[in-house]
């Protein structure tokens, strides 16, 4: 199997829920700590190790795009007051990798899916890739893009997709799988079901942003009719392709789902990210001991 070096992120979406902060600015580059959420994206998918990072954007998000470049006037500056440390982070940014830079088309359906149609002509079709959200983070040990890419070189499968297990009250809000009874693995999915009720899910493990597709889901993805209340989802393109005899592996992961897809869940992760940080975590902890409890 030829060697997986791309991840797609898809960044093209407006981020309504968080106007006005979004007016000027993608919600990806909302800051978790001191670096905007698609920074620690960029991280994980490069200890994973991915060489190039194909960002799907849109009219506007100019200041992503800035973000992964250099800044020689700052850097500058920063030299000039001996602020060494804080150079040598700026200056590594654009090091992280090739940064490529890909305009959703316009006229593609609403969907998580459209990003893959844009990025169709950058992909080699014998090639495998990471595809990832934009709005979820993870924390774990060992990156959770190494994790799901370990599992695609051990099954023959058309995609491994990322799944956590969510609360009973929050599986409306997520798409979930079913497994086979009778798979070839442990983990491979029969059916993804989009938002269904707690009573009706085929169980709690949550599909999120993480997924390692081959070029077959992007061909199909050309064909497959739009799904839930006309949205382009991947999880109707995945479900076309195990119904054609596709093996699609539904991996648990080792670690934790972060998403920052809304205003509370944004703060939740930004605290959850504090905690992993020696530098703040003391203080943070004393001032929620001292406010809160």
């Amino acid at each position: 199997m030829k060697k997986i070096t791309k991840a797609v992120i898809a960044a093209a979406g407006y981020g309504t829920r968080f106007l006005p902060a979004t007016k000027n600015q993608p919600k990806e580059m909302l800051p978790i700590i001191d670096k905007p959420i698609v920074h620690y994206l960029v991280e994980e998918a490069v200890k994973s190790g991915i060489k190039d990072i194909i960002l799907v954007t849109r009219s506007g998000q100019s200041s992503l795009e800035d973000y992964f470049d250099s800044n020689r006037e700052l850097e500058n500056e920063l030299e000039k007051n001996g602020k060494r440390k804080r150079l040598q982070a700026i200056k590594k940014i654009p090091q992280m990798a090739n940064f490529i830079y890909v305009r959703q088309k316009s006229g593609l359906p609403y969907g998580n899916a459209s990003p893959l149609i844009s990025v169709a002509p950058i992909i080699d079709p014998q090639e495998s890739f990471v595809y990832m959200f934009g709005d979820d983070l993870t924390i774990s040990k060992r990156p959770v893009v190494r994790q799901l890419i370990e599992v695609y070189k051990k099954e023959s499968a058309k995609a491994v997709i990322g799944v956590q297990e969510v609360s009973r009250g929050e599986v409306h809000k997520y798409g979930t799988v079913k497994y086979k009874k009778k798979g070839s693995s442990k983990y491979e999915m029969e059916k993804a079901c989009e938002k269904f009720s707690a009573e009706k899910a085929p169980s709690h493990q949550a599909v999120f942003g993480r997924f390692i597709l081959s070029y077959d889901v992007i061909k199909e993805g050309t064909k497959v009719p739009l799904g839930k209340d006309g949205e382009f989802g991947i999880v109707d393109i995945l479900n076309s392709l195990v119904q054609k005899g596709g093996k699609i592996i539904a991996q648990p992961i080792e670690g934790e789902w972060c998403t920052t897809g809304d205003p509370l869940n944004y703060l939740k992760t930004s605290i959850k990210f504090a905690l992993q940080r020696e530098d703040i975590k003391k203080e943070l902890i004393s001032y929620f001991k001292k406010k809160i409890c």
